[in-house]
């Protein structure tokens, strides 16, 4: 089984509607349509939304070299907001890997190019083989 298909099996991301866009060693790139199920008691896109986008392209991201890897960590700056309508876009690149740990830092754009999110996460690397194939180079 490749990643994609493995994540696209992930029940929270699918009820937020997040697909996944593009997948690759180290990267990954995923997007949201924001919805009225989005938002947030004022109209604008609900923070938590934010931060399951950003979160679940940072699990694509970490996973793709052969050792399941999970968050220890992560924080979000929100920068500017956005509103149902509107699709957000997050990429997620590896900054530091090590035999057991790593460094992902996540941007989130709208349509627009519009910096929405910054995201940070480690994660925790472990000695388990995935249920799917690391990507090569």
């Amino acid at each position: 089984m490749d990643i994609a298909s493995f994540f696209k099996k992930d029940r929270f991301a699918a009820a937020a509607d997040i697909e996944i866009e593009e997948v690759r060693k180290a990267y990954a790139r995923c997007s949201m349509k924001i919805q009225d199920k989005h938002l947030n008691a004022a109209g604008s896109t609900q923070g938590g939304a934010v931060f399951t986008l950003a979160d679940f392209c940072l699990a694509i991201a970490a996973n793709t070299q052969g050792k399941m890897a999970v968050s220890t960590q992560a924080n979000i700056q929100f920068i500017k907001g956005s509103v149902a309508g509107d699709t957000l876009y997050a990429e997620a690149r590896e900054r530091f890997l090590h035999k057991s740990t790593g460094v992902y830092q996540v941007e989130v754009h709208n349509q627009h190019h519009e910096l929405i999110a910054l995201f940070q996460a480690n994660v925790y690397r472990k000695d388990l083989i995935p249920p799917f194939e690391p990507i090569s180079e």
